[in-house]
């Protein structure tokens, strides 16, 4: 039917008077945030609903096929089996920065028509406008831009392959940009007789780079060649494409600034969260302002505060080392490596915290553990697209477990980052249940993976990899401050004006703490901002080079037994402190649960051996030489660190490493 009065419900389920004109920000009777959801609709039927339109008596048409959720409180209809269509944008909910999700289905009863998919977390913007297409944005578009976004594509090409959705790719409306962020419409499923290849993306993209700007035409415009005329490997094209993206975000300038605080909260006993940097933190540290760490502690007075320091000062010891040896190298390290690197440290730090619960029998919810958001901005050299040498790549990598998020901040968007380790999350990459019906689960929020809670080779680890060519701000933050969404309500209160030069990033941190006390107030909370500059007002030539001979001097002044002094006083401190019950969600440590539901799933194939087997790197080992340094310098001193605090934990542990490893691991005590 024909709606003939815009309205919204309010989402508040105790609010008398709910109803408010469409376009209201906030409820008029009881003061509660509106929220306004738009969704794409897909198919052909829906492609036919004139604008105007209300579908099931909820659903405004805005435009052609995009939508707007009236009641945004209710739940979507779901039947009971999920179509078929629904599975691949389940099984790829950790992709969500770039697909949008299933949301439900309608029903238009009066036209009888068959059930519609609906999809949120589409590219369309806070007022229902979809963003443009790449090849609307691609003129307007920087050269890094250009070459960001089909790295991007070529990064998504293999996970939508596997699940017959590679297609979606190749269809140049679905293709939408959010600044420097590539985003699909909705997923189309590949014909079973069509057998796609990189040839057919390379025939995709041949249109766009003939006008793709001059300091990055040739390359591209080689790369694309390759991919159309020869049987290539994606490993061979990745590797073109990324050093084309390097050599082109390094022309740009680079300045970082950061600031951090925690806060123990107005009702809390005491602080299990810690964050790097903190308002105690040495200003001349080498390791600012490229690592920003945040971590929520999990376990209360018997450990949670333990963990989150462990986790943090475990983390700083071994990046010292990793940009130390990356500074060395005369050649850029391969995201590949760097990836490793990282998701071995992680590990690393895992293991000593569940060293230590084992050493005291912890057992269960016992267990001290602790969440963690880290990002790591890499400086390395590269020869730039002009032919000049740059000391920065402009590489950020970001790594998380658990539920504390990571957010990219412009003056335009708000971008959340990371996706949180919840059961929720855990029901849809299972292909259980649709999103939104599995957060009304009275279990949705509980954890299902922490640092220090099971052995290592249980972690699921995602390392992000970005690129910073626009100015933003990068958040990090625990649930203190991302519960019930209070950062995407607040980010242009007080992230513009840090922009617009009228806060500074300690204000703005202080900012947000004071409103999660406020808003949400049940929890401790720990936020830290990193600044990211490119804009060429800004006349800097190049993020100045980290300091090896400070690195050196930091390493030799915080020996790895100044680790062991600080954990010790912290557990002398432990005792004094009063138990308190947090209101954290306790962490959901069921592995056979999680066991039992990926095997039941029929819809969970098993990995083909050519996904878990590293690709062969030939050549560029070769050429990086100081790489193994690398590898085992940061590995090796989170190690010892470990085999300080716990020997006899460690060398239990170091049995179950690989035989090379083992080759690593100290002498018994």
């Amino acid at each position: 039917m024909i709606s003939t009065q815009l309205i919204i419900y309010c989402i508040n389920p105790r609010c008398n008077s709910p109803i408010n004109p469409m376009g209201d920000t906030i409820c008029a009777n009881c003061q509660t945030p509106l929220v306004h959801r738009y969704l794409w609709a897909t198919g052909s039927l829906s492609a036919q609903i004139a604008p105007g339109t209300k579908v099931a008596d909820r659903y405004e048409v805005i435009s052609h096929q995009i939508w707007l959720d009236t009641q945004p409180g209710l739940t979507p209809d779901v039947p009971e089996e999920l179509p078929t269509e629904v599975i691949p944008y389940l099984r790829l909910y950790q992709e969500r920065l770039h697909l949008p999700q299933a949301y439900g289905f309608a029903s238009n009863l009066e036209e009888d028509t068959a059930d519609i998919l609906l999809l949120e977390n589409a590219p369309i913007d806070k007022t229902g406008n979809i963003y443009p297409t790449i090849v609307e944005a691609w003129e307007q578009a920087t050269a890094v831009r250009q070459v960001y976004w089909l790295w991007q594509i070529l990064q998504l090409w293999k996970p939508l392959s596997e699940l017959g959705v590679s297609r979606s790719l190749l269809v140049v409306d679905n293709l939408r940009v959010q600044g420097w962020c590539v985003r699909l419409l909705e997923l189309y499923q590949t014909p079973i007789n069509e057998k796609l290849s990189l040839q057919n993306l390379g025939e995709c993209w041949q249109f766009w780079v003939v006008s793709a700007k001059t300091s990055v035409a040739k390359g591209l415009q080689n790369i694309v060649q390759q991919m159309c005329e020869t049987e290539i490997e994606l490993e061979a094209i990745n590797i073109q494409l990324n050093n084309l993206l390097l050599a082109s975000a390094a022309e740009l300038p680079l300045t970082l600034k950061v600031a951090g605080s925690t806060d123990i909260g107005p009702i809390m006993a005491q602080n299990e969260d810690a964050c790097y940097p903190n308002a105690l933190t040495d200003l001349n540290e080498p390791l600012l302002p490229y690592l920003s760490i945040v971590c929520d502690g999990i376990g209360g007075h018997e450990g949670g505060e333990v963990a989150s320091k462990l986790a943090v000062q475990s983390v700083k010891l071994q990046i010292r080392v990793l940009l130390a040896e990356v500074a060395k190298q005369t050649l850029s390290v391969a995201p590949e490596l760097l990836q490793e690197q990282l998701e071995a440290s992680l590990r690393v730090v895992n293991n000593v915290i569940c060293a230590r619960n084992n050493e005291q029998n912890r057992q269960g919810k016992e267990r001290m553990a602790t969440t963690i958001v880290m990002a790591l901005q890499v400086p390395q050299r590269v020869q730039t697209s002009t032919g000049w040498q740059s000391n920065n790549t402009h590489e950020l990598y970001l790594a998380s477990v658990g539920d504390s998020r990571a957010y990219w901040i412009t003056r335009n968007y708000c971008q959340l980052l990371t996706v949180d380790d919840d059961v929720a999350t855990r029901e849809v990459r299972f292909a259980k249940s649709l999103y939104r019906q599995a957060v009304l689960r009275a279990d949705a929020s509980a954890l299902t993976q922490a640092l220090g809670t099971r052995d290592s080779e249980f972690l699921r680890l995602k390392v992000q990899r970005f690129i910073i060519e626009e100015d933003g701000i990068l958040l990090l933050c625990s649930d203190g401050l991302s519960d019930n969404n209070w950062v995407e309500q607040s980010w242009q209160d007080y992230a513009i004006p840090v922009f617009a030069g009228k806060l500074t990033l300690n204000d703005a941190v202080s900012n947000w703490i004071n409103l999660a006390n406020e808003k949400n107030g049940r929890d401790n909370t720990s936020v830290v901002l990193t600044y990211c500059r490119v804009s060429p007002e800004y006349l800097i030539p190049v993020t100045p080079e980290l300091p090896e001979e400070i690195i050196e001097a930091k390493i030799q002044e915080e020996k790895i037994p100044v680790l062991e002094e600080e954990i010790l006083e912290e557990e002398e401190q432990e005792e004094l402190i009063y138990f308190t019950e947090s209101s954290q969600t306790m962490l959901d440590l069921d592995l056979d649960l999680d066991l039992e539901l990926s095997e039941e799933s029929p819809l969970n194939p098993e990995i083909p051996p050519t996904l878990i087997t590293k690709p062969n790197r030939g050549k560029r080992l070769v050429m990086l030489g100081g790489v193994l340094a690398l590898l085992v310098g940061g590995t090796s001193l989170g190690l010892f660190a470990w085999w300080q605090i716990n020997p006899q934990g460690f060398r239990q542990m170091c049995r179950q490493f690989p035989q090379k490893v083992q080759q690593l691991c100290p002498p018994g005590k």
